[in-house]
């Protein structure tokens, strides 16, 4: 097939382009994730090119902003993707030089595969961490922490720990859970939020994340407290320094899956507090 005329223009993806996407997602052997392509068009900013064979999409990508409205201090950069009939054409090169060229100066991050780290590279992105995803049949042991399931009357105080431990404003996505997710839980010591935690159904798994809590203790209770009533396997992207969570992880019954390498662009590291942030929503929007 030959490649792709470098004059096809860019798109705006929206939420009604969610099954061309999850087309798209399941032609490179990934998992469909029709419910997570929903969440990402509404809440960040999708790019397409279309398929010049008319069938699909040729490549396409999200980028979910963080920060004050019209003037963000993070992007990040996920569902970076392109057909498998057009692999190898210098394809993905160009979308993410024109999601460089969208993003100006703002700081960038993404979650890169071994396949497509060397590009990133390429285009001056830095690894600054790694996350390893582990998936399994929970098996709960010893008695959890105390939580409970989260209220309206908790938004406010998930969205101030939140934004002290994230390091930046991601009111657009988390105001988004409640509809997005099964469940969430909260913890709290004496009154005062100590973390968080929501858990959503994906293609075959249900995933837990964000998972924001002030040590491994109270982590482990809202895992447990979600895990334990989950029916199908869980999924978990786990900072890797959590080394002492991602042991109890292991010993719960969860498996590594795979590790993704954690990236930057335009600054030295990413914002925020990482002791406290144990697990990203998805790896697709940090």
């Amino acid at each position: 097939m030959s490649t792709p005329s470098p004059a096809l223009p860019f798109r705006r993806l929206t939420p009604r382009d969610a099954a061309v996407c999850a087309d798209l997602s399941q032609d490179r052997g990934w998992s469909r994730e029709d419910h997570k392509w929903g969440l990402l068009l509404a809440a960040g900013t999708g790019y397409g090119l279309d398929a010049p064979d008319g069938h699909g999409l040729l490549s396409a990508c999200v980028v979910t902003s963080y920060g004050p409205p019209r003037r963000p201090d993070l992007k990040a950069i996920g569902m970076v993707l392109v057909a498998e009939r057009y692999a190898r054409r210098g394809v993905g090169r160009r979308m993410m030089q024109h999601v460089l060229a969208e993003a100006g100066s703002t700081p960038l991050t993404l979650h890169a595969t071994r396949s497509g780290q060397p590009l990133y590279e390429e285009l001056g992105f830095t690894t600054v961490g790694q996350v390893e995803s582990v998936s399994g049949t929970f098996t709960p042991g010893g008695e959890a922490g105390p939580t409970r399931p989260a209220t309206a009357d908790d938004l406010g105080s998930i969205l101030r720990l939140d934004g002290e431990v994230f390091g930046s404003d991601r009111t657009h996505v988390l105001t988004r859970l409640p509809a997005f997710a099964d469940r969430i839980r909260v913890a709290e010591d004496r009154g005062r939020l100590i973390g968080y935690a929501a858990i959503w159904p994906n293609t075959e798994t249900e995933v837990i994340g964000p998972l924001v809590a002030r040590d491994t203790a109270t982590a482990q209770a809202l895992v447990t407290s979600l895990a334990r009533e989950a029916r199908r396997p869980v999924r978990v992207d786990v900072d890797t320094r959590h080394e002492a969570f991602l042991a109890w992880l292991h010993a719960r019954g969860l498996t590594t899956a795979f590790h993704n390498e954690v990236m930057v662009h335009g600054t030295a590291g990413l914002p925020g507090d990482w002791t406290r942030r144990f697990a990203p929503v998805t790896v697709a929007a940090a």
